[in-house]
């Protein structure tokens, strides 16, 4: 399982003990307004469906404004009528944490600038540093062991745990706020103070390995990654074997999954979902590139909308999917904005493969099992789907 310190920051309901990640506790396709798209192109910005949907909406709200009203705070309120209502993903943002969250969909973030990964022996990693990052100015890199951060031993801690301490609280952890590293590399052990910034995401990188296979690794699906993967197709061999590394990959935005679908598609159905008892679909866009040998990485940390892309190609039989199952997080979510800026978040549906497959609870299984040498395996894989013969 992978991550890095924007997109796998535990999200913690305050009242509650329920743990959501900041991308996959919300499927949407416009955060910026909130909706869902219909099947029209419109948004949507209501749930009232057989489910209950709009009534747990309109307890959350009713709580809040009661809570208003008396003087306490709407936030706490919606808090503990989340935690009543059952919903698994049901989330409460303050009016910061939720701008936080459009700022990372856009592609902004505050943290240091790691990527780390969770070995089998439970030590976290660095699997990148972001270049310019106060991570990279400090000498961090690739490799290096973080035992600690702020005090906190990380060994055999889950990374996404580790990738929060990074973070810090959302709002006691501004940019200029410091945090301090513990580190290894080979026989060194030393600290490192770093001072969290304001960080633009490279959510798609490319590299090419020496046998020619093209690796995209997605991180998370944000603005722009869509045309960030077509544009390193089109500077790849027209016929060259792709990876689509999507492991650790825990969501974002759906439009940008699909976009990234239509690379590879010649149009056709990605998903379907519903919400208020109806069903929508989710279609590519004609024309994707159809014909170069593709494999997908997968594992547990594969959530939300990389599950959604996941799942198209795989049934549409447009690559051979590797790795471990997925996460299963195939839930919709809307968000209602509280009178004091808070913003909760309720589940109103579920998405479903081409096939008709349910994600949510469920997750994807790979074509192929594969763990710590995944990679590799894909290669070979490659080698047999360009073979012509």
């Amino acid at each position: 399982m992978s991550g890095r310190d924007l997109f796998c920051q535990p999200r913690r309901i305050r009242r509650g003990a329920a743990l959501t990640l900041v991308f996959a506790g919300v499927l949407v396709a416009g955060v910026a307004t909130g909706s869902f798209p219909e099947s029209d192109g419109t948004a949507r910005r209501t749930a009232v469906g057989p489910s209950g949907t709009a009534t747990r909406h309109e307890a959350v709200e009713k709580a809040a404004a009661e809570a208003m009203a008396d003087g306490k705070s709407p936030m706490e309120a919606a808090e503990r009528a989340v935690s009543r209502s059952g919903d698994r993903w049901a989330a409460v943002y303050s009016e910061g944490e939720y701008q936080e969250f459009q700022d990372a969909l856009d592609g902004r973030y505050t943290g240091v600038g790691l990527w780390a990964r969770q070995e089998t022996d439970g030590r976290i990693v660095v699997t990148r540093v972001q270049p310019g990052s106060p991570a990279a100015d400090a000498g961090i890199r690739t490799g290096d062991r973080l035992r600690s951060v702020d005090g906190d031993e990380a060994d055999g801690r889950p990374v996404t745990e580790v990738v929060a301490l990074l973070r810090g609280d959302s709002e006691d952890a501004p940019a200029g706020t410091t945090v301090t590293l513990g580190l290894e590399r080979g026989t060194r052990v030393w600290t490192e103070k770093l001072h969290r910034a304001r960080l633009s995401t490279d959510s798609v990188t490319v590299r090419r390995l020496p046998d020619g296979v093209t690796v995209l690794k997605i991180a998370a699906f944000t603005k722009g990654s869509a045309d960030a993967v077509r544009e390193a197709l089109r500077s790849a061999p027209a016929d060259g074997r792709t990876v689509l590394d999507l492991r650790g990959n825990s969501g974002g935005l759906v439009t940008e999954a699909v976009d990234t679908a239509s690379a590879f598609l010649d149009g056709g159905l990605v998903a379907t979902y519903d919400v208020d008892g109806a069903q929508r679909a989710l279609h590519a866009a004609p024309g994707g590139d159809t014909t170069r040998p593709l494999v997908v990485l997968v594992d547990g940390g594969t959530m939300s909308a990389a599950e959604l892309l996941t799942g198209a190609l795989q049934d549409r039989g447009r690559a051979v999917v590797i790795g471990s199952r997925t996460f299963g997080k195939g839930s919709v979510q809307m968000p209602t904005k509280l009178p004091d800026g808070s913003v909760a978040e309720l589940t109103v549906g579920h998405y479903r493969t081409p096939s008709g497959h349910t994600v949510d609870g469920r997750g994807i299984t790979p074509d192929l099992e594969a763990g710590a040498h995944a990679l590799e395996r894909a290669g070979t894989v490659l080698t047999g789907l360009g073979d012509p013969s």
